[in-house]
């Protein structure tokens, strides 16, 4: 498997790990959806772990592999307003918790650089040539 490929599936797989959680989970992820959003938290939680699921899915197959990496940025960068608000809230708790509310933010930025990485990549597996068979 070439490089590239790894680096699509290690980032489908963190995706398709944090959209089970969402599922499973869902209680942390409803505390730091933002206030101001229509609907209930619970419902954002699942929207966005069935986003994370299709966005893993199209980073998996690699001739949907660039349009996953796009997807990835819009996610990354969707998700942003669910970090800093679950910074703000984890203000006023312990140190420790302020440390990881604010240390998250800073850490969308590599995800948004892995994700394009991924969708100027785009395909790198060949499909196969019935052809040459």
């Amino acid at each position: 498997m070439k490089r590239a490929d790894r680096t699509a599936v290690a980032l489908a797989g963190l995706l398709g790990t944090a959209a089970v959680l969402h599922g499973v989970r869902p209680e942390p992820f409803d505390t730091i959806v933002p206030r101001n959003l229509p609907g209930t938290p619970r419902f954002w939680t699942y929207a966005s772990g069935v986003a994370e699921g299709g966005v893993a899915a199209a980073l998996a197959v690699p001739r949907t592999r660039r349009l996953g990496g796009w997807a990835a940025v819009a996610l990354f960068t969707a998700v942003f307003p669910a970090n800093v608000s679950m910074a703000l809230a984890w203000n006023r708790k312990e140190p420790v918790y302020r440390a990881i509310g604010w240390g998250r933010l800073p850490l969308q930025i590599p995800l948004i650089l892995w994700s394009l990485r991924v969708a100027r990549a785009g395909n790198t597996t060949p499909p196969d040539n019935p052809r040459r068979k």
